[in-house]
């Protein structure tokens, strides 16, 4: 009975009213509903997650980059064409010049001796120019003698011959004649020879200018290169630039030419501070939908924060290993694919405050291909 009366007792709330009773399971349905929610959340998360990705990667694919890349520059080792002992270096490290600007200078004694030595020769050639001339004249003189030597042989040849069919004289006296008459025409024939060859000599014509002989232009032909010679022992620089491995050139140096050596022995480096442009090793795979005059943004490492501007000027027509010495073999059994690069030039349009750039100077560079991937859904 106190059980009941307890449990009865139970039924009512302080205030006397009844309390309902609980229903049975509703516990259980509850805790039923929270994992059916969490079920629903975390399918869902995945979902977002998964579509989100899906258009962050649809949007993406517009830009192409690679840290593959080099600020290049037009540079030469400036040297000569003459070997010659080095006077003079005009110039320092890092100097900026403009071109035709003295580099360096080679010691001019020896070139101005051997154009001095072609112009003598250059002279004699034309002297013996004008005394083949006159011998010409003199052997037509000759010939001409001579044919009326001939032409008296001929004629005393013709009388004696009539002489002797009527017995007027002697067969040895006709002998004589027709033994003048073949020499005569012998040594007729031998000075019109001499003539020809010292016609052949005067270049076909006895009145042909002096100037336009074969001889005199070979000699006017070296005193012109020991002129050129001259010339290029003055060395100048072929293009605006900067100066650089000036060290290794200094006065009492021995330069040998390029033409007696197979490498330079002694120059001056010059980088130009105009032409320069960016070279960027792209991946073949990258290169898709990159087309020319695409514009590109770079940054250069040395200036971090400094973002320039610039456009594709040309994209080459071979890969790097294409152009090697050594080119890959890939006729064989273990060869394995490998990623080619394919260099990109581009050219350079602004960069902001005109910071220095100097070739070989590390880049990072961007290209914007002007499709997202969604875009090129619909091509």
């Amino acid at each position: 009975m106190a059980i009941s009366n307890t449990a009865a007792h139970s039924e009512y709330s302080a205030t006397g009213r009844r309390h309902a009773p609980e229903r049975p399971g509703f516990l259980a349905r509850l805790r039923e509903d929270k994992a059916a929610l969490r079920r629903y959340l975390m399918f869902g998360g995945i979902a977002l997650v998964a579509l989100v990705s899906l258009a962050f990667w649809l949007m993406g694919g517009r830009y192409v980059s690679t840290d593959d890349a080099y600020v290049q520059a037009a540079k030469l080792m400036v040297s000569t064409d003459v070997s010659g002992i080095v006077k003079e270096v005009d110039v320092r490290e890092g100097q900026r010049v403009k071109k035709g600007q003295v580099l360096f200078r080679l010691d001019p004694k020896p070139f101005r001796i051997a154009l001095a030595n072609a112009k003598a020769q250059l002279a004699q050639a034309g002297l013996n120019v004008q005394s083949m001339q006159e011998d010409y004249r003199r052997m037509l003189s000759d010939v001409n003698a001579q044919r009326a030597q001939v032409d008296l042989a001929q004629r005393n040849y013709t009388r004696y011959a009539g002489l002797l069919k009527a017995n007027a004289i002697a067969a040895a006296t006709y002998d004589q004649a027709r033994l003048t008459l073949a020499t005569a025409q012998q040594q007729l024939q031998a000075l019109q020879q001499t003539a020809d060859t010292q016609l052949a000599k005067l270049g076909g014509s006895p009145n042909l200018p002096v100037e336009q002989n074969p001889q005199y232009q070979q000699a006017a032909a070296q005193v012109r290169e020991a002129q050129r010679q001259l010339d290029h022992s003055v060395v100048r620089a072929p293009f605006d630039g900067i100066v650089t491995e000036v060290d290794s050139l200094q006065p009492g140096t021995l330069v040998i030419s390029a033409m007696s050596a197979f490498t330079t022995t002694s120059a001056v480096g010059l980088v130009s501070d105009k032409k320069v442009w960016v070279e960027a090793q792209m991946k073949e795979t990258d290169l898709t939908r990159v087309r020319d005059r695409a514009p590109v943004n770079f940054t250069v490492d040395t200036y971090p924060g400094v973002k320039c501007k610039g456009h594709i000027d040309a994209i080459s027509q071979g890969t790097g290993s294409a152009f090697s010495v050594l080119p890959a073999e890939n006729a064989s059994g273990n060869w394995v694919k490998v990623v080619q690069r394919i260099p990109v030039r581009v050219k350079i349009d602004n960069c902001p405050g005109s910071p220095e750039l100097r070739a070989g100077m590390s880049v990072d560079v961007s290209i914007d291909t002007g499709k997202r991937r969604w875009q090129r859904m619909f091509d």
